[in-house]
């Protein structure tokens, strides 16, 4: 795999007050992203689990996967799972993350978008066993999606970036307290994509951490 160098520094976006954006777009070149896709679409345990949305039970619009470290256990929109043990291609991608953001991380929640149907909704990674201001790094393995920031507040400017095959999109700061998330539907997108997103839990005894992200 392609290791961080100058190469691939990235491109910084602050988003106001106290958050920041840093896009890598070509953290993997293309041969390894294609490689890492291949092993990773065919070679986890992907499953379209229903979510409580409203008050009812409906089927996720995207297949996930959720891999860490012991004890990383999360749940979000009535899900509650623990992690599976790291397959190797996934450890040699925290890895490389890790070294790229230097950041600790010690899991991660894998979505498959089979095409561009499949989306994620409004949303921010702001549970509380992530700590108040969280990392999240997100790679992106596939078919470019486009992924959208709005502020909470107001109807302010938003921004988006197209995240392409082997990109690395991280978030940090005040992020998920003032701004939302989204990767929406792109009819016209008939390839699949795999996004990785990783961050770290500091989860006490019987609590469970880690939210969703694009």
């Amino acid at each position: 795999m392609k290791h961080p160098d100058s190469k691939t520094a990235p491109r910084i976006v602050p988003l106001s007050p106290n958050g920041q954006v840093r896009y890598w777009a070509d953290l993997l070149d293309k041969e390894a992203a294609a490689k890492a896709f291949a092993a990773l679409q065919t070679g986890l345990d992907w499953r379209q689990l229903p979510v409580r949305m409203f008050g009812r039970s409906i089927p996720q619009p995207r297949l996930t996967a959720y891999y860490g470290d012991p004890g990383s256990d999360y749940r979000y929109s009535g899900l509650s799972l623990a992690p599976q043990a790291w397959p190797r291609t996934l450890a040699a991608l925290r890895d490389l993350v890790a070294a790229a953001t230097g950041a600790r991380l010690n899991c991660v929640l894998c979505n498959l978008y089979r095409d561009g149907r499949d989306y994620m909704g409004w949303h921010a990674d702001n549970e509380a066993e992530l700590g108040p201001e969280p990392l999240i790094a997100s790679l992106s393995l596939g078919a470019t999606r486009r992924f959208v920031f709005k502020p909470r507040a107001g109807d302010g400017e938003r921004r988006s970036f197209e995240l392409t095959s082997g990109s690395l999109l991280e978030m940090s700061g005040e992020v998920q307290r003032h701004w939302l998330h989204q990767l929406p539907r792109a009819l016209r997108v008939l390839q699949p994509r795999i996004n990785l997103t990783f961050r770290y839990i500091d989860s006490p005894p019987g609590s469970n951490g880690c939210s969703e992200s694009g």
